[in-house]
């Protein structure tokens, strides 16, 4: 996200209410650059979270209609294979406005994502945990199995198979 505006209000997308969030959420599409990228499950089980964490972030900057002259990076490694200059921020999104708005815009779309798999696979309750490890999800993929859209690299997931 690009912040081109100040914005009251931002902060780290998990300290916020489902309902602050979608309304910053607007907010940050209305008046900024925003863009954003998703990698599937079976490329995270093959690359590992970690990298395909970098790899989405890469494809968020590259999708921009405006190419930044400076990134910052919400982790503690600069994004592989980007020809813009960067600086990594741990916690980023209590030390940058833009940090947090792109924190606001994942957590925002992820939960939409979640949402709409939940219509596709009712049985594990994504509307209610948005894919989080609580007992009720563990309890699903003990009673259905995985998914086609969990990790099964995840440790929570690989254990109950």
């Amino acid at each position: 996200v690009i912040v081109c505006e100040p914005l009251d209000g931002l902060d780290d997308s998990k300290s916020l209410s489902p309902k602050r969030r979608e309304e910053l959420f607007e907010l940050i599409c209305e008046r900024c650059i925003c863009a954003w990228a998703k990698v599937d499950a079976g490329e995270i089980d093959r690359l590992n979270i970690f990298r395909a964490t970098y790899i989405a972030m890469r494809k968020a900057v590259e999708a921009l209609e405006t190419k930044p002259d400076f990134v910052l990076v919400d982790g503690p490694h600069p994004i592989p294979n980007m020809d813009i200059p960067q600086k990594p921020l741990v916690r980023g999104d209590k030390a940058s406005a833009s940090v947090a708005a792109a924190s606001i815009v994942a957590k925002v779309i992820r939960d939409r994502i979640m949402d709409e798999y939940h219509r596709i696979f009712p049985q594990y309750g994504f509307s209610r945990h948005k894919g989080y490890a609580t007992k009720e999800h563990i309890r699903a993929i003990r009673e259905f199995g995985p998914s086609p859209i969990h990790r099964l690299s995840f440790k929570g997931v690989c254990g109950l198979r």
